[in-house]
């Protein structure tokens, strides 16, 4: 392998130079680069190939059903409004999409979301390449045809500070899937609203998404017994599926699972956060009838450094006898 090994994101954002051993690698991408760049395959197609998990795109869509909606539409709006604009919107997990059954009371909820994002000042977001390509997105998004502006930042934003400024547009389903163009995800505090006329069309419009990092729907108990259809279509879509709460919560721990589906990542099978995550950067090699003494200590019956070890489905830092 030839050093460096130099390359870049296919916005110009980000540049990297490797001048030592490649061993293994993962990405991040934003905006329209991710799955366009090709990434894994090239990597993959090299005469030694390098191990690559990509993190790419994620629209993490959100679903309000009526009887949340009756029973909590002000804490979900507030909720959502925070989630949409932490980090500037800069959150891979940050809800783009969120779809609801159509009628007075997602109208008003949308309406409520609206002036909350309205009273959104601008931040500073990362970088300046992201912050242009934040606002061409938001662009491209307001003038596909069918699209509204339901409620943007009342402050303007200052360019000299790379502020990005909140917004929030509306469509209705046919419109969202009439135009793939929808579905691509916007990097920074922008969301769609997406109205749909029935159940049919609701699950029509998850049925229609790519693979995504996270799922997330507000339900009463009610709406979970009619929304059985729907939970298991975003179990094939999703690597998280979240109730009643907001996506850009992210415990380490044992069972979390940031992860999912292409363009989500490349392999859904793996995770960024977590325990499991050490899985990324890991290959197994068995050690099959070595003595201790020739074994590594990791992997020795007594234990010597004292780790914590899985043994026969069990955590325990004793020697095996």
């Amino acid at each position: 392998m030839e050093l460096p090994i130099t390359g870049g994101c296919g916005c110009g954002t980000v540049r990297f130079e490797v001048d030592g051993p490649f061993v293994s690698a993962g990405y991040c991408h934003c905006g329209r680069c991710q799955r366009r760049s090709g990434t894994a395959s090239s990597a993959n197609a090299r005469a030694e190939p390098i191990p690559v998990f990509a993190e790419m795109s994620s629209l993490n869509p959100l679903f309000v059903l009526p009887g949340a909606l009756k029973e909590r539409s002000a804490d979900i709006v507030a909720g959502l409004k925070a989630s949409v604009t932490v980090g500037v919107g800069q959150f891979c997990v940050k809800p783009g999409l969120i779809f609801g059954l159509g009628g007075p009371d997602f109208e008003n909820f949308a309406e409520a979301l609206g002036r909350a994002i309205t009273a959104a000042p601008p931040a500073t977001m990362l970088h300046a390449g992201i912050r242009d390509a934040y606002h061409r997105g938001v662009h491209r998004m307001e003038t596909v045809p069918g699209v509204v502006e339901i409620g943007a930042a009342s402050k303007e934003p200052d360019a000299t500070k790379t502020e990005g400024d909140a917004v929030v547009f509306g469509t209705d389903a046919q419109n969202f899937l009439l135009h793939r163009e929808l579905h691509e995800e916007v990097f920074g505090p922008c969301t769609l609203v997406v109205s749909a006329r029935s159940w049919e069309e609701l699950e029509a419009l998850a049925r229609s998404l790519e693979g995504q990092l996270t799922a997330t729907l507000h339900a009463s108990h009610g709406d979970l017994a009619s929304a059985a259809d729907l939970v298991a279509l975003l179990e094939r879509k999703a690597g998280r599926l979240v109730l009643n709460s907001f996506p850009t919560g992210v415990e380490v721990c044992p069972s979390m699972q940031h992860g999912g589906p292409f363009p989500a990542t490349t392999d859904a099978r793996f995770t960024s956060v977590g325990t499991a995550a050490i899985a990324r950067w890991a290959r197994p090699v068995c050690y099959q009838n070595f003595p201790a003494d020739a074994l590594p200590a990791e992997v020795q019956n007594s234990n010597p450094l004292g780790l914590m070890r899985t043994v026969n489905s069990a955590l325990t830092r004793e020697p095996i006898a």
